[in-house]
């Protein structure tokens, strides 16, 4: 039991923290802290706090030597996101743990309230724990096989290649099956299983505190699940691709490098010629011949001479402000339209209905007043191959109109 109080050990802690993460990393590389190596990095510091640490139980004995405590290790390993893989083994109980809670809570899931509570809330800790190890889990093999890749501590081809397949065979491949929603007896099926049955029972279970723990394990469940997949598309995306470069590149160069060393073995075998030298053009190399035909096809062209149609077309432009002041000074006009037609042929002989409709628009000028017969007459405007009935309209200005 701690009897010190949780801020005296954090403060502890902070002060310190470099040796304390030298102490990490001893059991990172180890897998235990040595008697020999604890005193050696408690003289390199110059602190004599071996006591608190085993009274603070940051470390614990074994046998002669020491190990930090589980919780400080999970501390220190999330800290600096320096994870242990875990062997499929290990996630996989996780998953028993699951399948298992998930079986007693529907079987018991009309027995004792209380029972039920905590089966529903030690699954979502197991669930909780499970998705935990799955991102340390990539994390870490994504680390190491970008170390193993950039191969800083030159380790020999054989054994870099020998690495990669150990990480695919025992940690890459049965983790991506763990994560395989096609795979019916992987823990993401189960948990599939698991959220459909908390969605059920968060509407219809009779008591109100057991819905809202349904409730709490199905948004768990949602959550998780987005987890996973992105972890389940690094691991098909980067980390499975990345292992198999390893490997391919790796047997090239250990293949190359063995030729290079055993030459005299392979006397009268021409090599591969590995690097081949080509030069391209930006143009064809036939340009020249190709633009020498292009201008000889004109050469002997017989002579074309172009006469230009010596008749001019007077196509009418109307002319508005032209017509309006014609318009302005007839005024009053008592048959507007045929003022139109009329206007239109002295100017044009080519009376057009276009042409009409163009000097009609004048009616819409905020300038006149126009009234309609009264007597309802109707007058014609034809064109020589077709007419207008249209109703005869007097037009006057507006300043005549308000006298």
């Amino acid at each position: 039991m701690i009897k010190s109080e949780p801020k005296s050990i954090l403060q502890f802690m902070a002060n310190h923290y470099d040796l304390l993460r030298d102490l990490f990393d001893i059991q990172v590389k180890n897998d235990i802290i040595t008697r020999e190596a604890l005193n050696i990095c408690l003289e390199n510091y110059d602190k004599n706090i071996q006591t608190q640490l085993t009274e603070y139980q940051i470390l614990v004995e074994q046998n002669d030597d020491f190990a930090f405590n589980e919780p400080y290790l999970i501390l220190f390993e999330f800290i600096h996101q320096q994870f242990k893989p875990l062997l499929p083994e290990e996630i996989e109980h996780f998953g028993q743990s699951i399948r298992t809670l998930f079986l007693k809570i529907k079987e018991g899931i009309n027995d004792d309230k209380n029972i039920l509570l905590e089966r529903i809330e030690a699954l979502s800790n197991q669930i909780k724990k499970f998705t935990n190890a799955v991102v340390n889990n990539t994390k870490s093999l994504l680390t190491e096989s970008k170390e193993l890749k950039a191969n800083n501590k030159k380790i020999d081809y054989q054994e870099k290649i020998h690495k990669a397949r150990y990480l695919i065979e025992n940690y890459i491949s049965p983790l991506n099956t763990i994560l395989d929603v096609n795979h019916s007896q992987s823990i993401y099926n189960e948990l599939l299983n698991v959220s459909q049955f908390s969605n059920v029972k968060r509407f219809d279970y009779r008591d109100e505190s057991i819905r809202r723990e349904f409730e709490k394990l199905y948004h768990l469940l949602r959550q998780v699940g987005k987890d996973l997949n992105t972890q389940s598309v690094i691991l098909t995306n980067e980390l499975l691709p990345l292992i198999e470069r390893i490997k391919t590149e790796s047997q090239y160069l250990r293949g190359f490098h063995h030729y290079l060393n055993n030459g005299n073995c392979y006397k009268g075998i021409e090599p591969p010629r590995i690097f081949v030298s080509t030069r391209d053009n930006i143009y064809n190399r036939f340009v020249y011949e190709n633009t020498k035909e292009y201008f000889e096809q004109f050469k002997n062209e017989a002579e074309l001479i172009i006469v230009e149609d010596a008749q001019q077309t007077n196509d009418w432009l109307f002319d508005k402000s032209k017509y309006k002041e014609t318009l302005n000074k007839n005024l009053p006009v008592k048959d507007f339209f045929k003022w139109c037609e009329s206007s239109i042929k002295q100017e044009s002989e080519n009376f057009s209905f276009d042409n009409f409709f163009m000097v009609t628009s004048l009616l819409f000028e905020d300038d006149y007043e126009v009234t309609v017969n009264k007597q309802g007459n109707k007058i014609t405007v034809s064109n020589g191959e077709s007419e207008l009935i249209m109703p005869k309209l007097t037009i006057k200005k507006q300043e005549d109109v308000s006298r």
